[in-house]
């Protein structure tokens, strides 16, 4: 049958017979069992001293077919060892010369199942398999999957379209790992979107299948890039950034040399790397990063797209973030002003980079995007004079009251730090961290003056996922403030609630809020959000999925007609911060 052909496709050309040689022997011949043992004789494994050990077998009843079979898997076991052998003795040259004489004779038969492994071995251990062969493979789907990647690497690089479909639904399944995250029903302070470190990021499926693809092929991993690039243009998720971040690191990691010593991003990649590690960048790490930005030299200003790329990296991003609050505290403390920080100016040279990647990958014009002298004048002056009402406020609580009764804390911003954040993306980053800072230290006051400030922002930063993701993983330090109306009113009906409705990312964030919250919440402001979040006909399938478990709890939590009469047991107030050994 067909399939029987299939299976010694090949063996004609080869001079080696096959069934369709034997039916036309026994068709043309007078004495069949003379021609049988003649076929036999032919065409059998010519050892003499086997000649008198086959009828022996036969005695025993095994077959003719299980005995060449098993001689076969010996011999190709054998086969196998010996071309991985080839493949490595020897002058170039002469193994390879011998390892295409191999896969010159072999070829034919690669669609024969039993011999295919040994063609695709052949093929794995040549730098170069003729372009010929790499073509009828290509042509072949179930060759073309049965190859290994050593050979499928030399048919990409020549073939970007199909690349690119091997690399596609790898790309899109990181950015669904990454969204699955900042999503996530666990919500925390201890555990979020930043806590994985870099060493562990690139442990993870797509970096290690991207990074066995790629090899040590620096045409892939150009290609790769250039996908990322173009992804990153065409949707600005910021998360292609971190993957280009990753893969150059777990290319390091390999000491694969034929790729990072081309990548000009390299030594800042694996500098700001450790700085991720740390979430911090200290001094000796920032004199290293400036050397690298100062030597951007004239005609390779091109470098500043892959830079401020890598510098967009959220994790890039957060870490510079988290340093330039740190920064801004010590310097309330020296009595420093920003400007006469040089470690400060690094930092917002560094983010401002990073933020300006989409404008410049997309204008093609690379030059460090000019910073704004109001930012370091204006802006983080005001942020420090918020630092310092905190150190007021909380002396002025500790000395005796006088007659003139506790000093308010103060309520109102300064419009122009609202004007920041709409306008001055840079400001804006900066002003977000430093509310995710209050909020961490539980520092309730300076969260409800600040808040009102989020509701416009640039670019809406306020209502980004990562944003949101952090700030209900710190509100969770709140718990308790949930309990009081004017908390919750300034909080939902303030904030949260002014974008529900034209920002599905913003309904799931406050739902995974109240998932965690919803114990803490006073009852009738539980019910009136539960009426506020209903989701409508437009709501996607996560709000509603999110709406229902929500439902599911607060119908579970409904207290019966008799429990309302008795009296409340005491119950002990619950810590707010899991402890480790709970996790």
């Amino acid at each position: 049958g067909p399939g029987q052909a299939a299976m010694y496709a090949g063996l004609q050309e080869l001079g080696v017979a096959n069934g369709e040689d034997l039916k036309e022997t026994l068709t043309n011949c007078t004495e069949p069992l003379k021609a049988i043992e003649q076929f036999q004789t032919e065409n059998g494994v010519l050892l003499p001293s086997l000649q008198s050990a086959l009828p022996f077998l036969d005695l025993h009843g095994t077959p003719r077919l299980e005995f060449h079979q098993s001689v076969f898997d010996e011999l190709r076991e054998k086969l196998l060892e010996r071309v991985s052998a080839i493949a490595l003795e020897g002058k170039l040259e002469e193994r390879y010369k011998k390892l295409e004489d191999l896969l010159e004779k072999s070829f034919s038969l690669v669609k024969m199942p039993s011999i295919q492994p040994v063609v695709m071995c052949v093929m794995k251990h040549l730098p170069k398999v003729p372009e010929k062969k790499l073509k009828l493979v290509m042509a072949d789907k179930d060759l073309y999957k049965a190859c290994a990647v050593e050979v499928k690497r030399q048919i990409w690089q020549d073939n970007q379209a199909l690349f690119g479909d091997e690399v596609s639904p790898l790309l899109k399944q990181y950015i669904l790992e990454k969204e699955n995250i900042l999503f996530s029903n666990d919500i925390s302070v201890l555990h979020n979107f930043f806590s994985p470190s870099p060493k562990t990021r690139r442990q993870g499926e797509v970096v290690q299948k991207l990074t066995q693809m790629i090899g040590k092929n620096v045409k892939l991993y150009d290609m790769v890039l250039q996908f990322l690039r173009t992804l990153f243009l065409r949707t600005r998720n910021v998360h292609y950034c971190t993957l280009r971040a990753e893969l150059l690191m777990s290319l390091h990691d390999l000491e694969v040399n034929e790729i990072c010593n081309v990548d000009p991003c390299h030594k800042f990649t694996w500098c700001l790397d450790a700085c991720i590690r740390e979430k911090f960048v200290d001094n000796k790490r920032a004199r290293e990063l400036q050397g690298f930005l100062d030597g951007v030299k004239k005609g390779q200003e091109q470098v500043l797209g892959d830079l401020s790329m890598i510098l967009c990296d959220p994790f890039a991003i957060n870490t510079l973030a988290l340093s330039t609050i740190r920064h801004l505290q010590d310097l309330v403390g020296q009595d420093t002003l920003p400007r006469e920080s040089p470690d400060l100016l690094l930092l917002l040279r560094m983010l401002s980079l990073g933020q300006g990647a989409w404008d410049m990958i997309d204008s093609q014009v690379f030059k460090e995007p000019k910073m704004e002298a109001e930012l370091i004048t204006k802006f983080l002056p005001m942020l420090m004079s918020f630092v310092v009402d905190d150190h007021t406020f909380n002396v002025d609580q500790k000395l005796p009251s006088e007659e003139k009764g506790p000093i308010p804390y103060p309520s109102t911003i300064p419009e122009a730090y609202t004007k920041f954040l709409q306008e001055n993306r840079i400001a804006c980053e900066i002003g977000l961290y430093y509310i995710l800072h209050i909020t961490k230290q539980r520092n309730k006051n300076a969260f409800l003056r600040l808040l009102p400030a989020l509701v416009e922002t640039f670019s809406d930063l306020a209502f980004g996922d990562i944003f949101l993701h952090l700030l209900t993983g710190n509100l969770t330090l709140l718990g308790d403030e949930f309990a009081l109306e004017e908390f919750c009113t300034s909080l939902f009906d303030g904030f949260f609630l002014t974008a529900c409705s034209r920002k599905e990312n913003v309904h799931r964030h406050v739902l995974r809020l109240l998932l965690h919250l919803h114990h803490k919440v006073a009852p009738a402001k539980l019910e009136s959000l539960q009426k506020a979040l209903e989701p409508t006909k437009q709501s996607g399938e996560a709000v509603k999925e999110l709406y229902n478990q929500l439902t599911e709890k607060l119908e579970l939590r409904k207290p019966s007609p008799a429990e309302v009469t008795e009296t409340p047991s005491m119950e002990l107030p619950l810590p707010t911060v899991p402890t480790p050994a709970s996790r």
